[in-house]
């Protein structure tokens, strides 16, 4: 009993953190939806160049650790003379880093559409970017709504990486409240329940979501 009321009283020191994790989560994931359609239609055009520069991002952002790209964006990009605060580099470091896989899933949700969808647009008139940005492009967004939204819920949980970066989201608060009282099993235990208190109805509106986008389109 002694436990769980330790832990509880833990609560209210990490729930100063929570806005910082939703303002983490919500910027990088806008940052990453925006990067990764553009990645996408890159490495779909018919410029070699955009191919091959969108196809070495992806590369590189998904061959190197987001731990490794948050701290260089933090503690090496300094030293080119490119400074950024720690809560904006976390959003630039989780936005670019989903940005690489979201791009896949947008990739292949626009490959998915039907070619019969763009040939009976063409046919009524529409110029072939109005054909992408009115038929194909809101179709693929019905495709990729649920692995759009397991990646969302996944971005929730990276924000603790963001801790070594010195962003003072729930797991940096954790590490500092564990520093003054050695609570350690306490304090982390209230950690991951905080994490899983946010993911879950953040699961359920997405749920709900594609749900309501599936009946609408």
């Amino acid at each position: 009993m002694d436990f769980i009321t330790r832990t509880i009283s833990v609560f209210p020191q990490l729930l100063s953190a929570v806005p910082v994790v939703l303002q983490l989560a919500f910027g990088a994931m806008a940052l990453a939806l925006v990067l990764g359609l553009l990645i996408a239609l890159a490495r779909l055009s018919n410029s070699n160049l955009l191919k091959t520069v969108a196809t070495a991002f992806v590369e590189v952002m998904r061959g190197t650790p987001l731990l490794v790209q948050l701290v260089y964006i933090f503690f090496v990009l300094p030293s080119i003379g490119i400074a950024i605060e720690p809560v904006p580099a976390g959003i630039l470091g989780l936005g670019l880093n989903y940005a690489a896989y979201l791009s896949e899933v947008f990739r292949s949700a626009i490959l998915s559409v039907e070619r019969g969808q763009t040939e009976a647009a063409l046919s009524l008139g529409y110029t072939p970017t109005s054909t992408l940005w009115k038929v194909v492009i809101p179709q693929s967004f019905v495709v990729s709504m649920a692995p759009i939204g397991n990646y969302f819920i996944s971005l929730v949980k990276d924000t603790a990486l963001t801790s070594v970066i010195a962003v003072s989201e729930i797991l940096k608060t954790a590490n500092m409240v564990n520093s003054q009282t050695f609570q350690t099993t306490e304090i982390y235990t209230a950690a991951a329940l905080m994490y899983l208190i946010i993911s879950l109805p953040l699961s359920r509106a997405v749920i709900l979501l594609e749900r309501k986008v599936r009946a609408n389109a």
